[in-house]
């Protein structure tokens, strides 16, 4: 998976694009309210006084910028001061993503932003910050396992032996028999905790708390759904395999899995960090003030425009397309 999404020429190395004319959709695509609303809560936290006026605002993998560059221009509508006195900033290690996240914000807001972009962790040493992500989690190096075995390919084709000594340690933790075991947790959560002071962390993402006991590993393409062992020698239905292969959709298309939003609470309590609350995409929107600024628009907007953006709100918070499916968690720590 690492090498599918992350190696050489792998889906990840180049600009892709995001909702109609991509592969699959995400809640930044379906409307800016999603970062609007994630703005008001940025903004609750220092008027609450968690984080200061002149902390970071820090996206974690943010392909073009346009979930943050939402969550901007939200801020200088709700509070042009804190607009003024906010640092606005990007975690991305693909270099090749760069130079196209400075241009759409120089586009975007001119020399009003100055985005700091860096490569890791590592660049990073900050005393505050308010960090966002969305669907980051979901994309992490995975193995996936069955009854004390892991999957191991060669050559396009599947096969279980014996799991290695982390894997193992996790399935027994969580009691997992059949699904995913995700590598980079632990690490992610240390890097961040050695890399800022105090911070309120954000993340959205699909999956439960709850082990399913099934495999979630699939590819999307073109807004197509395959399982993975769909295409595979395991496949009970031949007929997926004569229309797409592994091979076929390798590196060219996205691969990704059901986040154990256990395993990832786990990994920043063991440094530490406290996570305040976990709930669905719905419930954590809606808190965060989403109809509150719909309500905002429709009292300063023309009809027209206040049910166009109500209508794309809306897939945010539908139970049957994002809002009961994606989770939030919000980590804080300080």
């Amino acid at each position: 998976m690492q090498e599918w999404l992350y190696g050489k020429d792998g889906y990840y190395s180049s600009y892709k694009e995001i909702g109609k004319k991509g592969d699959f959709f995400t809640a930044v695509s379906a409307s800016s309210f999603f970062g609007g609303t994630i703005a008001n809560r940025l903004i609750k936290s220092i008027k609450e006084g968690f984080l200061p006026k002149d902390t970071t605002v820090l996206e974690i993998g943010a392909h073009r910028g346009y979930l943050l560059a939402d969550m901007i221009q939200f801020i200088y509508t709700l509070d042009e001061d804190l607009f003024d006195s906010l640092n606005f900033s990007i975690l991305e290690p693909r270099v090749e993503l760069h130079k196209a996240q400075k241009e759409y914000f120089k586009n975007s807001f001119g020399d009003r932003v100055e985005l700091q972009i860096f490569r890791s962790f590592e660049e990073i040493s900050l005393s505050s910050s308010f960090v966002v992500a969305n669907e980051i989690f979901d994309a992490f190096a995975c193995e996936v396992v069955k009854e004390g075995d892991m999957l191991y390919m060669e050559e396009f084709e599947p096969f279980f032996a014996k799991q290695d000594d982390y894997t193992k340690s996790i399935c027994e933790r969580y009691g997992i028999k059949k699904g995913e075991v995700v590598k980079g947790y632990e690490d992610f959560a240390v890097q961040m905790d050695k890399s800022i002071d105090r911070f309120e962390f954000v993340t959205f993402d699909y999956g439960d708390k709850e082990i399913r006991d099934d495999f979630s590993l699939r590819i999307y393409d073109k807004h197509k759904v395959y399982p993975f062992f769909s295409l595979t020698r395991f496949a009970e239905d031949a007929k997926l395999t004569k229309e797409k292969s592994l091979r076929s959709l390798y590196k060219l298309s996205d691969i990704t899995y059901d986040v154990n939003f256990s395993h990832l609470m786990d990994s920043f309590s063991n440094v530490g960090i406290k996570a305040i609350s976990y709930m669905t995409q719905l419930k954590a929107l809606v808190e965060f003030g989403l109809l509150d600024l719909l309500e905002m628009l429709k009292d300063n907007s023309t009809q027209e425009n206040y049910l166009r953006e109500l209508n794309k709100a809306k897939y945010l918070i539908d139970p049957s397309f994002m809002g009961e499916r994606f989770k939030c968690v919000v980590f804080r720590k300080g």
